[in-house]
């Protein structure tokens, strides 16, 4: 399925970097950027497999809602409180319990605080982990309490000194590829 999602991520962007160019650039906010982005996405999804998900920016069920998970450090492992409000998500806004989350997507530029960043990192992380305490009960009718599970997390950073977008791929709370692609 991540083979499948990252194609379909892929197809959706370069579509949106070919016809929503002069978005990039008239340097325009990240949330006009990740509003034009959800169209391409979900117009690719509508005509997919996953036509019964929905692509939603800045959706939070949970209602401004906060996580606590484990992350490693150098130092061991810590608390750390995610905030769990992503700019873009698609999912099936709780209607498909075997696999409720695909795609989750951050994006900032390349000018924001490299602290702003990381916790877009972290957020991914931690959604992409298949559960926060290592423990769930799956009986195949209940959610997780937390929000988690994600297929896909998608870092995207725009650069607009460079005219590029710089693409980190997540799973499992890990990441595992990235790519630079110019505009």
């Amino acid at each position: 399925m991540i083979k499948r999602l990252i194609e379909l991520f892929e197809d959706a962007n370069r579509n949106f970097l070919e016809s929503d160019l002069d978005l990039f650039l008239s340097k325009v906010s990240e949330r006009t950027l990740c509003g034009a982005l959800m169209l391409h996405i979900n117009n690719l999804v509508q005509s997919s497999e996953f036509r019964n998900y929905k692509v939603d920016v800045e959706y939070n069920r949970n209602k401004n809602g906060k996580v606590k998970t484990h992350l490693k450090t150098i130092n061991g492992p810590n608390d750390v409180i995610v905030k769990i409000n992503c700019d873009l998500i698609v999912h099936s806004r709780g209607n498909n319990i075997n696999q409720d989350n695909l795609i989750a997507i951050e994006m900032k530029k390349s000018d924001r605080k490299q602290e702003d960043k990381d916790s877009d990192r972290t957020r991914l992380i931690a959604l992409t982990k298949d559960s926060y305490d290592d423990i769930w009960s799956f009986d195949g009718k209940t959610l997780p309490e937390h929000v988690c599970r994600y297929a896909l997390g998608i870092y995207y950073e725009v650069n607009y000194k460079k005219n590029c977008v710089n693409i980190e791929y997540y799973k499992k709370g890990h990441k595992f590829d990235e790519k630079e692609i110019k505009f």
